[in-house]
């Protein structure tokens, strides 16, 4: 079993509606409870920004700041783990609210945001998560590359150089250019980035795939079917990626007109999906019910986390928000259960504590309180 990895104490400034706090948090399952509005889901956003990316929100830097501020915001997180302790901080100043503005320092030196990775996971399933299986393929293909990420750190990087050549791209499309040496340059980068990023995806889910099967075929969670939609992930499987960079590469440069008259490129990984079914059922999950498709999410999600584990050697730090709210008593204990045997610490919200009562003795309960947080009387 990996060891874990858990932050013991946890310091904000003008994040969100928190002027200041600092809370010594314990390892294992650690429970907000609170009013709508409280700052409870604040608290977990703080923590997702342990990770690379703009956080569970998706939030402009601009508007974490809290209100009334000076514009800028930091946290602060000191970590126990297998290597030790480490402090890792990060923010924007005051008026820089740009992307390239957040900062980053591990043990008070500058480092890159992927750099976090190197002593932390974190993984995170929110309520606007419900509607992944309905709601349209961006969804899918962001959850399914934070998924990648968080066993595979280059990823990050990959997605964000495919996207920036897009863009360029897309730029020389709706400007009418004909520039065959810029637009042969750009497909290049496109096609290399593009079925690296196709072949981490396709890696992620046979992986995914395989711990999922080790799954009881019975259990709470019901075991789910996935796969990819992509003409790159399909090739990928059959073809030597450097033939599939090429056949790729010439697609772009044979497709230019069309995408010219589209204003925006029309092939490659950010058109792909992610295909879920629920197997017991035999039915795509979108046909599935919404306590149905939220089971099938929080298995994936439990699943995932056990392979985050076993490949990165970091059991990942959980942010599951509002989630006994739709889960019956049964599937509540076997969540408690599950969390406990991945040896993970969980960072758990919801409006009532005592949904989360069955964890008396084995998880610190905090009281959320417009921002202040507290200990919880017992639940």
């Amino acid at each position: 079993m990996p060891a874990q990895t858990h932050i013991s104490k946890l310091t904000l400034t003008n994040f969100r509606n928190y002027a200041t706090l600092a809370i010594d948090v314990a390892p294992g399952a650690v429970v907000f409870s609170g009013d709508n509005g409280a700052g409870k889901t604040n608290l977990l956003e703080a923590i997702s920004f342990l990770t690379p990316g703009r956080g569970l929100r998706r939030a402009a830097y601009g508007d974490v700041a809290r209100e009334g501020g000076d514009g800028g915001f930091a946290l602060h997180a000191r970590l126990d783990g297998p290597e030790g302790e480490v402090e890792i901080g990060t923010g924007i100043s005051g008026g820089d609210t740009a992307e390239s503005g957040r900062r980053v320092r591990i043990n008070g030196a500058a480092a890159r945001a992927e750099d976090m990775l190197e002593w932390l996971r974190v993984v995170w399933l929110t309520p606007a998560m419900d509607s992944l299986f309905t709601g349209p393929a961006a969804d899918r293909r962001r959850f399914l590359d934070r998924l990648v990420l968080a066993i595979d750190p280059g990823h990050g990087q990959r997605a964000l150089d495919y996207e920036k050549a897009m863009r360029g791209r897309n730029r020389l499309l709706t400007e009418g250019s004909r520039d065959a040496s810029w637009f042969e340059a750009i497909e290049t980068q496109m096609a290399e980035t593009g079925v690296a990023i196709a072949a981490a995806r396709a890696e992620l889910v046979r992986l995914l795939v395989a711990m999922i099967d080790r799954l009881p075929d019975t259990g709470p969670f019901p075991r789910a079917d996935i796969g990819l939609s992509g003409e790159l992930e399909a090739e990928i499987a059959g073809a030597p990626a450097v033939d599939v960079e090429e056949r790729f590469r010439r697609a772009l440069a044979d497709g230019r007109d069309r995408d010219r008259a589209a204003g925006r490129t029309l092939e490659g990984p950010h058109r792909s999906d992610l295909m879920v079914r629920h197997r017991p059922k035999a039915m795509p999950a979108e046909l599935c019910s919404t306590g149905e498709q939220k089971a099938l999410l929080v298995g994936i999600v439990l699943s995932h986390a056990r392979l985050t584990g076993e490949m990165s050697g970091l059991t990942p730090i959980l942010l599951l928000d509002e989630i006994a709210a739709h889960l019956d008593g049964g599937r509540r204990a076997a969540l408690f259960s599950i969390l406990e045997d991945l040896n993970c610490q969980a960072f758990m919200t919801g409006t009532d504590a005592a949904l989360f009562s069955s964890l008396h003795g084995r998880a610190q309960f905090l009281t959320v309180d417009h921002g202040t947080v507290g200990p919880t009387e017992d639940p």
